[in-house]
């Protein structure tokens, strides 16, 4: 929700088993750390400490908290870290679209891109080679597609120099 889409947490008050999940990876820049966390009914919640240590293979250390903390107190750096990752995106996809792909339209911290002229899993394999790494699905429904994630301004650079070379 941080990057352009709407919240669910106003639906908490009306839906007592609706259960709001976040994590800190992409907007807090605190992806290593593997933190997030849960908003929802007492009961719902209780219920995920009761199992968390037993189906959770990220356990949270004392760093790891201290980390989330400070992240989701500092707001300022919350609302710049989103800022910069929204821009760039934007122009990332002004660019694809200008280099002939179709690009969906993003309220998340990822493209979803295609070409009618490349298959995706030959620009995904060529992407490797250069290491470049996106993700792509062998599905049916998105086989040809790549999922890309937003970097940082010099990572996008590399990432569309190294597609420029590949569906040139």
């Amino acid at each position: 929700m941080d990057f352009g889409a709407e919240s669910a947490l106003p639906l908490l008050a009306e839906h007592p088993n609706l259960l709001v999940v976040r994590t800190l990876s992409k907007s807090s820049s605190l992806a290593g750390l593997r933190v997030g966390y849960a908003m929802g009914g007492r009961e719902l919640i209780e219920g995920l400490e009761r199992v968390k240590s037993s189906i959770n293979s990220y356990t949270v250390d004392r760093l790891a908290m201290a980390g989330a903390v400070a992240a989701i107190e500092d707001i300022d750096h919350l609302g710049r870290n989103v800022a910069k990752i929204c821009a760039t995106r934007e122009r990332v996809s002004r660019e694809l679209r200008s280099l002939g792909f179709s690009v969906a339209d993003s309220k998340a911290n990822f493209l979803f891109i295609g070409h009618e002229g490349y298959r995706a899993s030959e620009l995904y394999s060529r992407l490797k080679e250069r290491k470049v790494l996106v993700r792509y699905w062998d599905k049916a429904r998105i086989a040809n597609r790549l999922r890309v994630s937003v970097g940082t301004d010099e990572e996008m650079e590399l990432f569309l120099k190294a597609l420029r070379e590949v569906a040139g």
